[in-house]
C-alpha cells in the first residue's frame, strides 16, 4: 500500500518538464514562422521568379527535349498542326505571313538592336547589359539547340513560307518570348508594366501560332522555344540584378 504514493510522487515532477518542452517547441515553431515570413518579405520576388520563371520552364523544356532527342512522336503535334491548317484562307495567309516576319527579321531583331542602343545612349548600362546578354544569348542558344537536336521541319503540307533549317526549338518563338520577357522585367518596377504585358503577351502568342499556321514548326517547337527563352532571360536577370535584390532603373553600374 505504501508503494503507490511513491509511484505518484515519482511521476509528478515530469509534468513541468513536459510543459517546458512543449513551450520550447512552440517557441521554435514561432521562430521558424517569423524567419519564413521575413524571408518571403525580403526575397519573395526572387523566389517566385526563380521558381516560375526558371525552374518550371527548364523542366518543361527538358521534358520536350528528352522526347525529341529520343525521336519520340509528341502526341499533340500533328493534331494541332492539322487544326491550324484547317483555318487557312487567303486573308489569313497574308496576315500570318506578316506576323511571322514581324516576329523575327522585320520586327523583333531590329527592335532588339534599337533597344540595346537606346539603353546605352541613355547610360543605363546595367539595363543595356541585361538586354544585350539576354537577347544576344538567346539567339546563340537557338542556333546551338537547332544543331544539337537536328529536328526536321514538318511536312504535312506545302508551306507558303518554307524554311530550310532545323526546327527545334523555334527561333521565332524564342526571339519573341525573349524580347517580351526582357521588356516585362525592365518595366516591372514602373507604371508601364501592365501595358507592356498587354502588348507583348498577345504578340508572342500570335507569332507562335503564325509558325503553326504556316506549317513550319510543330507545337512542341514553339513551347520549347518559349520555355528556354523564359529560363534564359530570368537567369540573366537574376545574375545581373544580384538575385533580384536590385531592380531596373534604380541603380546603374
Amino acid at each position: 500500500m505504501s508503494e503507490q504514493p511513491r509511484a505518484d510522487a515519482g511521476s509528478a515532477p515530469r509534468e513541468p518538464g513536459l510543459a517546458a518542452q512543449s513551450r520550447g517547441d512552440d517557441n521554435a515553431l514561432k521562430q521558424e514562422a517569423r524567419f519564413g515570413l521575413a524571408l518571403l518579405r525580403r526575397h519573395g520576388w526572387s523566389l517566385v521568379l526563380a521558381f516560375a520563371g526558371l525552374l518550371l520552364p527548364l523542366w518543361a523544356f527538358a521534358e520536350l527535349a528528352d522526347e525529341i532527342h529520343a525521336q519520340e512522336a509528341i502526341v499533340f503535334d500533328v493534331p494541332v498542326l492539322e487544326y491550324a491548317h484547317g483555318l487557312s484562307r487567303a486573308s489569313l495567309d497574308f496576315a500570318f505571313a506578316l506576323i511571322s516576319k514581324l516576329g523575327y527579321q522585320w520586327g523583333v531583331v531590329p527592335f532588339d538592336i534599337a533597344l540595346v542602343l537606346a539603353l546605352t545612349a541613355l547610360r543605363r548600362f546595367r539595363e543595356a547589359s541585361f538586354a544585350a546578354l539576354a537577347l544576344g544569348g538567346s539567339g546563340l542558344l537557338n542556333i546551338a539547340a537547332k544543331q544539337f537536336f537536328a529536328r526536321e521541319r514538318p511536312s504535312l503540307w506545302e508551306s507558303i513560307a518554307p524554311e530550310h533549317n532545323y526546327s527545334f526549338p523555334s527561333g521565332h518563338a524564342m526571339g519573341s518570348m525573349t524580347l517580351a520577357a526582357v521588356l516585362i522585367l525592365l518595366c516591372w518596377p514602373t507604371r508601364w508594366r501592365w501595358a507592356v504585358i498587354g502588348l507583348m503577351v498577345p504578340f508572342t502568342l500570335l507569332v507562335g501560332f503564325s509558325r503553326l499556321y504556316l506549317g513550319v514548326h510543330y507545337p512542341s517547337d514553339i513551347l520549347a522555344g518559349w520555355a528556354v527563352a523564359t529560363a534564359w532571360v530570368v537567369a540573366v536577370y537574376l545574375l545581373l540584378y544580384r538575385g533580384g535584390s536590385l531592380h531596373p532603373w534604380r541603380k546603374s553600374i
